[in-house]
């Protein structure tokens, strides 16, 4: 999957046909199957997309260190929105080009305030950077074979710039964790549920529509030109931001009560159902 208008330029959808100019998705649970692998279908369906002239970004929470090897195993040259938008990462060229830290005195207060209400909690980190470790601290449990750095000293939490911080609790469930700390502490940080056991705390204000802003501005594009595929709450402001905003059926309920439209799951190809359809 490689996309074209990255190097080609601003996409001329509507003069070609198909209605959107840029192509915005999700990663987990929407661009990749269960597997953490695209299908064919799928990988077709973008193709298409950008042959008719339309962009595509990849628009994910994981941050960039989390998220360049699958980049670079699909062959994405284009942009890519990481961090929950604290980072533009140029795919292509392995570089950054912007970047927003946490303001670490604030996410201080904010998990303290949390832990107050809700008592202790289990902690990991994201640091910035193209090569920043994810910091995880006991309890805390990390999905899949993704890399992370294991810490037991709380300071060394704090020692270096960080993206967010990713918190669980014992026996919270994830939406009751994020109603609390969004209770508790949303005056300081962004709260965010980005999937099973991913309860995050973000630079205030910050959201994945933030980040597509700005990667879409680098290509010429705005929000009007945008359709936006997720699964998850840290996918409303990106519906919000969005010409039209398309849920997959796996999608959490806040989600899919925003969306415009609800397609088939990440398993049954349901971006490239839209994609075929608007391309017809």
């Amino acid at each position: 999957m490689t996309d074209t208008a990255s190097a080609t330029g601003p996409g001329t959808g509507s003069a070609t046909g198909f209605p959107y100019r840029l192509v915005a998705t999700d990663l987990d649970g929407t661009l990749l199957r269960s597997d953490d692998t695209i299908s064919r279908r799928t990988r077709d369906a973008l193709a298409a997309a950008t042959e008719a002239g339309a962009a595509h970004i990849v628009v994910t929470g994981r941050a960039v260190p989390w998220t360049r090897h699958i980049l670079d195993d699909l062959g994405y040259n284009g942009l890519a929105v990481c961090g929950q938008g604290a980072q533009v990462y140029h795919a292509g060229e392995h570089r950054l080009l912007t970047s927003v830290t946490l303001d670490r005195q604030l996410a201080g207060v904010a998990l303290a305030k949390i832990e107050a209400e809700t008592g202790p909690l289990y902690l990991a980190a994201s640091r910035d950077g193209l090569d920043g470790d994810v910091l995880v601290g006991p309890g805390y449990a990390v999905g899949g074979d993704l890399p992370a750095v294991p810490f037991t000293d709380a300071s060394d939490l704090w020692s270096a710039p960080l993206n967010k911080i990713y918190i669980q609790h014992p026996t919270l469930s994830d939406d009751e964790l994020a109603e609390a700390a969004r209770r508790t502490a949303g005056g300081f940080v962004t709260v965010v549920m980005a999937g099973a056991g991913i309860v995050e705390l973000l630079p205030l204000g910050l959201s994945k529509a933030t980040g597509l802003s700005l990667a879409a501005r680098r290509l010429g594009l705005k929000a009007a030109d945008t359709i936006a595929f997720g699964d998850m709450p840290n996918d409303v402001p990106m519906f919000g931001w969005a010409a039209r905003g398309v849920a997959m059926a796996n999608a959490h309920a806040e989600l899919k009560a925003v969306a415009d439209e609800v397609t088939s799951s990440n398993d049954e190809d349901g971006i490239a159902v839209v994609l075929e359809r608007l391309a017809a």
